[in-house]
């Protein structure tokens, strides 16, 4: 059953490179890059709900735990795709892609992996 999630999560991929886009495009030259990185999380996180609201509406989980494993299934998958992605294709050094995760500095990326893990389950109980 878990395949059907696996590819509902191959759109969030799509989302989130056009998420980036709309912030070197429109957002990163109007403000400061790490207000437009706040603003982009923040957007992600919109579009990720709205979605994955949308793909439940056609594949609801079967329960509540299988939410949760479809969170934390996603929640792997974006950070395996994050590292791999950014640094073999995109050509980020592994620091540089660690920068996001700096919470301290305003980077506030961890957010979207928290609601990608929590979202399904959220989105779930509040499609009950």
């Amino acid at each position: 059953m878990m395949w059907k999630y696996v590819l509902a999560w191959l759109p969030m991929v799509i989302i989130a490179i056009a998420n980036g886009l709309l912030r070197e495009r429109f957002i990163a030259n109007r403000i400061k890059e790490l207000y437009a990185h706040q603003v982009s999380t923040l957007i992600l996180i919109l579009f990720f709900g709205i979605y994955i609201w949308l793909v439940f509406q056609m594949w609801r989980p079967e329960s509540p735990q299988q939410a949760l494993n479809i969170g934390l299934f996603w929640l792997v998958l974006t950070v395996v795709f994050e590292f791999l992605f950014g640094h073999y294709i995109a050509g980020h050094t592994w620091s540089k892609l660690l920068e996001d995760y700096n919470i301290m500095a305003g980077r506030v990326w961890i957010l979207v992996l928290i609601w990608v893990t929590i979202a399904p389950y959220v989105i779930y109980e509040l499609q009950k």
